[in-house]
């Protein structure tokens, strides 16, 4: 058990290029805290959890998640997912059940990981992926509304409902300032990055922002204040009746940390050149990185896909990169924590509609809606009930739907088709029906398929070719063994050739082969089949005969 885990621990051939790589990994994780200082504030106010919630997240997470990760180069924080699924448990259980609910998601991904379920993620479809990516952008977007009309947001959990009603309480004057801010915001984002690559869009917007409110002394909601250093770890303490309410919001958080995190360090390992990741040792480093931020009042992490490509980008090569993204964070909570007080809350919409809006690939959804009309299908629903309902609804329900149309296309694709005989023929060989079985018998496509040769006529021998079969489970070995009780119970006799021996023990336990009427009848070549199939047919030709002139000689002598 013990050396099964080690696997799943940091190692120090984690951190063997750091002689070499350490400058561009050190310049890789200034970059990223800048940018992820924004997002963090920004995700901390929009979650419900507070501003703080988002730094202390970002700070004690990511150093957690970067040491004890499956990947090299990711960046973990507090995430636009994680707020749409946290946001209602706050709203709907308070403030006070942060600490819990966190603790609770990441020791339930951790024993995901404990246990080697990393891999489970690789089951959900890319249409899935993309509708629910799409889903959460729309929503993200929407929760920005209230603050970029400097209202609070409305009582509803629906993030569309809840901007409704929010705009139905607005200020006009403090209106017209926010949505400048928030406006002003996007604009610097959208432009920088075409005046150089390398500016730091967010946090110029940021700055500009508050040193025109704050000069100017416009009159709109800012952060507040800030601790002027990390809380002391508390252990979250709860009442049963507590921890049995959040248990479904748990696992919830727990499903999206797992996935969000897994595909963002998929899509790492596909962009970058540092090695592959451990999925199994993600999970684990992502649930103690949610562990960690509990104790400490922050969020649930997962990690972030928009900072892991920044940090990429940067020339990260090691965990050195995430864990001084940490540090410089670190390092804005003891030193500049009066001044981050007075950012304005619309400043922070406008970070999260721009990332919301990037979040969203054109390209990807022409593309998936162009593909075929299920996987178009899956896509749009995902999305609609990522909106509507829930994020982990939509999930298994989008799984769900591809699971249905790939067995669908799986059924269809399956076939049987009557061959004839080789050359030269024989007398009698239209007595001896060939089949050959190509694709899956499964539940999905059994019924249809061996129905065909059930109901087939005027046949001595019929010769089933499996060699073609690629998938077979129990119910298409079941009603394999029906068909052939069926025909040898009309008389005609059933030779298999060409079991695949992935299938063989199936077969044999379900009983296929005890329903044929000799063990003589299974075949590994068709050549033999056929040669038994036309001595049988000749037997049954020479016997009728025989019986024909008994009759004759009888019917003479009466």
């Amino acid at each position: 058990m013990a050396r099964g885990l080690a696997g799943l621990w940091p190692r120090r051939a984690d951190y063997r290029e750091v002689p070499r790589s350490w400058r561009r990994d050190v310049l890789a994780g200034v970059t990223v805290g800048v940018v992820a200082l924004p997002l963090a504030l920004a995700f901390g106010v929009s979650s419900g959890a507070g501003a703080a919630s988002g730094l202390v997240t970002a700070i004690i997470a990511g150093v957690i998640a970067a040491v004890f990760g499956g990947s090299n180069v990711q960046v973990s924080g507090p995430t636009g997912a994680m707020v749409v699924v946290l946001g209602p448990v706050i709203a709907a259980h308070g403030l006070t059940v942060l600490p819990v609910v966190c603790v609770m998601a990441g020791g339930i991904v951790l024993l995901a990981g404990l246990l080697r379920l990393g891999n489970a993620v690789t089951f959900i479809p890319w249409p899935v992926i993309e509708g629910f990516t799409l889903g959460i952008a729309v929503i993200i977007f929407l929760q920005q509304i209230p603050a970029a009309l400097g209202v609070p947001a409305g009582p509803s959990s629906n993030a569309a409902v809840a901007a409704i009603e929010a705009a139905g309480t607005v200020d006009l004057p403090t209106m017209w300032w926010s949505l400048a801010i928030a406006g002003t915001v996007a604009a610097i984002m959208v432009l920088a990055p075409k005046l150089h690559r390398a500016l730091p869009g967010s946090i110029i917007a940021i700055i500009v922002v508050t040193v025109l409110v704050v000069v100017f002394q416009v009159p709109v909601p800012s952060i507040g204040e800030l601790p002027a250093s990390l809380p002391a770890p508390l252990l979250p303490v709860a009442d049963p009746a507590t921890v049995l309410a959040l248990m479904g919001p748990a696992c919830t958080i727990a499903a999206l940390a797992a996935i969000e995190s897994l595909l963002s360090a998929r899509v790492a390992a596909s962009i970058s050149d540092t090695g592959p990741y451990d999925a199994d040792r993600e999970l684990v480093g992502q649930g103690l990185a949610s562990l960690g931020s509990g104790l400490f009042g922050g969020m649930p992490a997962t990690g972030a896909i928009a900072r892991t490509a920044v940090n990429i980008r940067s020339g990260a090569r090691t965990r050195v990169a995430a864990i001084v993204h940490s540090l410089i964070l670190l390092v804005v909570v003891y030193a500049a924590s009066t001044v981050v007080s007075t950012i304005p809350l619309a400043a922070l919409s406008g970070v999260l509609m721009v990332t919301a809006t990037r979040m969203i690939s054109l390209t990807t959804i022409r593309t998936i809606l162009r593909s075929t009309r299920s996987d178009a299908l899956v896509f749009v629903v995902t999305a609609v009930i990522t909106v509507s309902v829930d994020l982990i609804y939509a999930v298994g329900i989008g799984v769900l739907a591809a699971a249905f149309f790939t067995l669908r296309r799986l059924a269809i694709s399956a076939g049987v088709h009557r061959e004839e005989l080789p050359a030269p023929a024989e007398p009698g060989d239209d007595r001896i029906a060939l089949f050959r079985l190509d694709g899956a018998l499964f539940f999905g496509a059994a019924e249809r398929i061996v129905a065909r040769i059930g109901t087939i006529q005027n046949v001595t021998v019929v010769i089933l070719r499996l060699s073609g079969l690629q998938v077979l489970d129990a119910t298409g070995a079941q009603v394999l063994t029906e068909l052939v009780h069926t025909l040898e119970r009309r008389g005609i006799t059933v030779l298999i050739k060409g079991i695949p021996p992935k299938h063989l023990q199936l077969a044999t336990r379900v009983g296929v082969i005890a329903s044929l009427r000799h063990h003589n009848h299974l075949y590994t070549d068709l050549d033999p089949a056929i040669a038994h199939a036309r001595s049988h047919i000749h037997r049954a030709r020479t016997q009728d005969a025989t019986t024909r002139r008994g009759h004759q000689n009888g019917a003479s002598d009466a």
